[in-house]
């Protein structure tokens, strides 16, 4: 039987647990004493994780309605309750439109705006309100025009506004909506990136900060707007990418 303090505790659903910035994110809340679903497609990788962190494990593939729905329906049915839903599933395809093929550019939609979409979807149905919060990923990308980024840009640039509209429309309901947009951040997702040499290089000295992102950069900020601590942001797109977007080093 659960302790009053434990029942207290908020309860979030992080989708895209296993990789890098959803990772980070996962270990954040459970270092923070919350009550944790996290969902993944890979499920032994998922299981193992939720293990470590002691977090409840749900196998999911994102990018489906029903799938989505039913996660965020396990996560109040084992819960009682659903206090906030992070979306940090994706993919990173670099190529200008002419190479990218019809389903190079399907999959990225796919994995970017769908499962998005889908997890926004399932979000407004289970977030218990008022004062829950939905936390979507876009990126820098979507927001200063960068060389061979054609599809990604397109689709996180589909998640601010998806981000924009759903805040308006979930509002009167209490429940926030917002994105973070970062910049390059090491994963293993961007690791052929941030392996290579001249790579990192280059993309290093397109960040005013010097430096390319760490996923805990990312998923602080993912916290932050999960909590009560951001109760009064809702249609933000927060830029977590060292002045990437915004502001040009000399």
């Amino acid at each position: 039987m659960s302790s009053p303090d434990a029942d207290a505790a908020p309860v979030y659903l992080v989708f895209g647990a296993t990789g890098g910035i959803g990772s980070a994110l996962s270990r954040r809340l459970a270092a923070r004493g919350a009550r944790l679903v996290v969902a993944a497609r890979d499920a032994d990788r998922l299981r193992a994780f939720a293990a470590e962190i002691g977090a409840e494990p749900h196998p999911v593939d994102a990018t489906r309605f029903d799938d989505a729905t039913a996660c965020a329906e396990a996560a109040v049915q084992r819960f009682g309750r659903l206090d906030g839903v992070a979306n940090c599933v994706g993919s990173l395809l670099l190529k200008p439109a002419h190479t990218t093929t019809e389903d190079e550019w399907a999959a990225t939609v796919a994995a970017n705006l769908t499962s998005a979409f889908a997890v926004l979807r399932a979000a407004a149905k289970a977030v218990t309100a008022p004062g829950g919060s939905v936390v979507l990923v876009s990126s820098a990308a979507a927001r200063v025009g960068l060389m061979n980024h054609e599809a990604i840009s397109a689709a996180k640039a589909g998640v601010i506004g998806l981000t924009l509209s759903a805040a308006a429309t979930y509002a009167p309901r209490g429940i926030r909506v917002n994105c973070v947009a970062p910049g390059l951040v090491r994963t293993p997702m961007t690791a052929r990136l941030t392996a290579n040499e001249a790579s990192l290089k280059a993309s290093t000295a397109m960040h005013a900060l010097g430096r390319v992102g760490d996923p805990d950069d990312v998923a602080g900020a993912i916290e932050w707007l999960l909590g009560p601590e951001s109760g009064w942001v809702t249609g933000q797109v927060l830029g977590v990418d060292g002045g990437l977007a915004t502001v040009r080093p000399r």
